[in-house]
């Protein structure tokens, strides 16, 4: 058996400081990087990108609505050619910067509220699509696995990744508990690392009514701004490890 570990990174903006990049770019085998738009500024992405390079850590672009003050989170209306020309800027600048290092930008993650939305909103996720196949169409699209963007993409000729989160709630339906809600984000080393073997070996979540979500995923995300990141990440690898299972990135 064979998984990714991503986290998002690069998160920080100025002088301040999100999370311990460094610690997790020595613990995932892909790096989510902030575009600018909920996070990140071009020192912090070049940076970021230059020190993934350096591990042999995957840089995907972790794209977003233009909402610096609430992290990216906050639901937004931005009509589908507009969010198709930010998406599309957004990458290019990452995969122009990652390149000066060496390397390349391998993959596209939205973040936040635009991640949730595409999921069922076909014309946001269309737009995010386009946006790569614009640009690249050999760049996957990492999503939920019941996300609409897998069909919207495989009819624009575009790859899809599944993904899972290991410290996060879910709900029956697959989708993940809204961060407004209590317990929607996990912080037990060992509850985080335990469900991350079982969505890795038996393609299974407990949601949060106790019912078992089917789910088929090619990598695993670990925050990279939960509190105690690098310990839930460290956790996360070793009991992937014990477990037999071989971390490697997807791209």
């Amino acid at each position: 058996m064979v998984i990714d570990l991503n986290a998002d990174l690069g998160e920080g903006f100025g002088v301040w400081q999100l999370g311990d990049d460094s610690a997790l770019l020595d613990v995932v085998t892909s790096a989510n990087v902030a575009c600018g738009f909920h996070a990140g500024d071009p020192l912090t992405i070049r940076r970021t990108c230059e020190a993934a390079v350096a591990r042999g850590v995957a840089v995907g672009a972790q794209v977003s609505y233009r909402d610096l003050a609430g992290f990216g989170r906050r639901e937004m209306d931005v009509p589908a050619d507009e969010l198709r020309a930010e998406v599309l800027y957004q990458l290019a600048a990452v995969d122009g910067i990652a390149r000066t290092a060496g390397g390349r930008v391998a993959y596209l993650k939205p973040h936040g509220a635009l991640y949730n939305r595409a999921v069922h909103d076909h014309v946001q996720a269309e737009a995010v699509v386009l946006a790569v196949a614009d640009y690249d169409h050999s760049l996957p699209v990492l999503t939920l696995p019941g996300s609409v963007v897998h069909e919207i993409a495989q009819a624009h000729g575009v790859t899809t990744v599944a993904e899972c989160f290991a410290d996060r709630a879910y709900l029956p339906d697959g989708s993940l508990v809204s961060r407004r809600e209590v317990g929607a984000v996990l912080h037990d080393p060992d509850e985080v690392a335990e469900r991350a073997v079982r969505m890795a070996r038996d393609g299974v979540v407990a949601a949060v009514d106790g019912t078992e979500v089917a789910l088929k995923a090619r990598s695993i995300c670990v925050h990279g701004d939960t509190p105690g990141a690098v310990r839930l990440a460290r956790a996360v690898k070793s009991a992937l490890l014990d477990a037999g299972i071989t971390l490697r990135a997807f791209a």
